[in-house]
């Protein structure tokens, strides 16, 4: 017997679905270059404040939403693995990814903030950067990062696939719905956490630390005075 639970908030949907279409434009952006390349910044200022916001829900979200409920701990890879795990949200492999793909999208944000491409762009915080090699390398990381970005999106589609013929098990129907079907002994796992005041609490923290870093930088940063001119006495 089975029965149908809420798993996945409306924040960890919204945050799925709008990184999905994020990267995929940023990747489009990139591959296009030219004036896009201005869109493909704002792209990436979005996908910052989209990692802000999950760091944050990972801790506040409801239940499933908490990093604390998937962790991959050794024991729990180790029983996953002895297929000894009973769970209701994100396996212990699953888990892998998740951290793996917030690790990986965060270098290629961090990276993209001193990149520039000598041509049409250049990240807010590339005249922080003195050093023009520590710049290049950083541009060099950043192209890096978005490879491994799509090795692991590879894996995740993989991951997808295999459930849904293999295993017969739908995971992108409760990203959708917020809902799955579990095993009634597996249903009875409480569902806290979350609300509209954490949600808008979270968005407004996302949204100052991106203003912070796309706008804010340039007005606390000093501003080095022109030197004032020293006139010459005439004879």
């Amino acid at each position: 017997m089975k029965a149908t639970i809420r798993i996945w908030d409306f924040p960890t949907r919204l945050f799925h679905w709008l990184l999905v279409v994020s990267v995929a434009a940023a990747y489009i952006t990139a591959t296009l270059g030219g004036n896009l390349m201005d869109w493909h910044g704002r792209i990436g200022a979005l996908i910052l404040g989209l990692l802000i916001f999950r760091y944050i829900w990972g801790f506040i979200g409801t239940t499933h939403a908490r990093f604390g409920s998937f962790f991959p701990t050794p024991r729990r890879l180790a029983a996953y693995l002895k297929g000894r795990w009973h769970g209701t949200g994100h396996n212990p492999l699953g888990a892998l990814a998740v951290f793996a793909l917030l690790t990986d999208l965060s270098v290629l944000v961090a990276t993209g903030l001193c990149s520039s491409d000598d041509i049409a762009f250049a990240g807010p915080l590339f005249s922080l950067v003195d050093d023009e090699s520590i710049s290049d390398t950083l541009s060099a990381l950043h192209a890096q990062a978005f490879n491994v970005l799509l090795a692991l999106l590879v894996l995740h589609l993989t991951a997808i696939a295999y459930y849904r013929w293999v295993k017969k098990t739908n995971l992108l129907a409760p990203m959708l719905t917020g809902k799955k079907e579990v095993p009634r002994a597996l249903a009875t796992s409480s569902y806290t956490g979350g609300g509209v005041s954490r949600f808008f609490m979270t968005v407004l923290i996302s949204g100052a630390v991106v203003w912070g870093v796309w706008g804010g930088v340039e007005i606390v940063k000093p501003v080095e005075s022109a030197p004032v001119p020293v006139s010459q006495p005439s004879f």
